[in-house]
């Protein structure tokens, strides 16, 4: 029942977004459909006793219009200018299944220290492992799937806010590659652990060659259609891929939370992620020149997850009392910290060596630009500087404030 319900709310998601797009078109930007409308007309349709939209009366009321607001939210995210949002896609049959509730429609129950059921609307009660105690108003409820099953995770009202100064010394970060983080106040650096051990990178690799080869045999004589150990294999992959995702964020979270606890304010680089994963494999006419070597270091970035840590980052030093002043990036692992002469002969090629070609300080390159990162958000202080990061492009038919204050129903914050 879940696994339809999942395929429910994407299938709603996909035609109320082309609702939407086709209202936009139609008055050419000026007016937009949101929740408030749609909702009218999610009611109607369920009233309808046409078989062909039957799959809507089978998904649970409150959890379709929670997907309605949730466009509203990705609408309003696109169109504000300060938020770095690409404008809403439509979602495919092998993206992630979520399925949202609203705080006051379910009902937690705990039975013991280490588990609780969660009553849902049309399904009844689910059993589940109670990782940590709620401390709050319940606000929302979602159940997730991914290669490891279901989960269900809660929205919760704390009714915290931005703590006191905690008067810390701060710091700076370099996030890297190999090395995760340089901090500035530190000696030594701190390594993110193999998110999958030798034997799961092993039996990762064979599961993508066998996927590989009966997704030929499925196009070359089934016509396309998958057969059963073709999907064990996929679920398989999904599997090991998802406890490399917790693995990787278990470390981003007890890094940031160190970070945010124990400093004053915490400098990092402003950077632009999508500019720093383009791919270099270039056109047919001007093919590129180290596509390799460039795909594995794109497949590190994305392994550190920079923006995850910023987005952590920006939440959890209001909670501990601390600051995050984002810094430009520009020839911070270039400057020197004892004369403070920039010099771009003071990298020694590509390594992770600094030497300074005018005091002769040398010293590794990632706790060198730390350093850096520091000063300049010792001099940026508590103001504000400009975002380093570049305008997208091809943002054309994008909403503006203006729209979204004149379209009936919005409710912007």
């Amino acid at each position: 029942m879940l696994t339809r319900w999942g395929h429910h709310t994407r299938a709603l998601w996909n035609l109320a977004l082309e609702h939407r797009l086709m209202v936009g078109r139609k008055h050419d930007g000026v007016s937009w459909v949101w929740s408030t409308e749609q909702c009218l007309l999610l009611t109607e349709i369920r009233n309808d006793s046409d078989e062909s939209v039957h799959w809507i009366r089978d998904l649970p009321a409150t959890a379709g219009q929670q997907v309605l607001r949730r466009l509203d939210h990705a609408f309003k995210s696109w169109a504000n200018p300060d938020h770095h949002a690409r404008r809403p896609l439509f979602k495919r049959r092998d993206s992630a299944m979520s399925i949202p509730f609203p705080g006051q429609k379910v009902r937690i129950r705990r039975l013991n220290r280490r588990w609780a059921e969660v009553h849902i609307p049309k399904l009844g009660g689910l059993r589940f492992r109670l990782s940590r105690a709620l401390g709050g108003e319940l606000r929302s409820c979602t159940l997730v799937r991914d290669g490891l099953g279901w989960h269900v995770s809660f929205g919760i009202h704390t009714g915290t806010g931005a703590a006191e100064p905690n008067e810390k010394p701060g710091c700076g970060v370099d996030f890297g590659v190999k090395v995760a983080a340089w901090v500035s106040t530190e000696s030594t650096p701190r390594i993110m652990p193999p998110s999958l051990t030798q034997g799961e990178q092993l039996r990762l690799k064979v599961l993508e060659r066998r996927k590989a080869r009966q997704v030929t045999y499925a196009k070359k004589h089934q016509g396309g259609k998958y057969s059963n150990r073709l999907r064990r294999t996929i679920a398989q992959i999904a599997a090991l891929r998802a406890r490399q995702a917790r693995r990787r964020l278990d470390f981003t979270h007890k890094l940031t939370t160190d970070l945010a606890k124990n400093h004053g304010f915490v400098g990092i680089e402003d950077l632009h992620i999508l500019n720093m994963v383009k791919s270099a494999k270039g056109t047919a006419a001007q093919p590129g020149v180290g596509v390799g070597r460039k795909r594995a270091l794109n497949r590190g970035i994305y392994d550190n997850t920079p923006g995850e840590r910023r987005r952590q980052l920006d939440y959890k030093t209001l909670l501990y009392g601390s600051q995050l002043r984002p810094v430009p990036p520009h020839g911070t692992s270039q400057t020197c910290p004892e004369c403070g002469e920039r010099d771009v002969r003071s990298r020694i090629g590509c390594g992770r060596e600094f030497a300074c070609v005018h005091c002769g300080y040398t010293g590794h390159a990632d706790r060198t630009a730390s350093i850096e990162i520091e000063a300049r958000a010792r001099r940026m202080g508590d103001t504000v500087i400009k975002s380093t990061r570049s305008a997208r492009k091809g943002a054309r038919g994008r909403p503006t404030d203006t729209r979204l204050r004149a379209a009936p129903g919005a409710h912007v914050s």
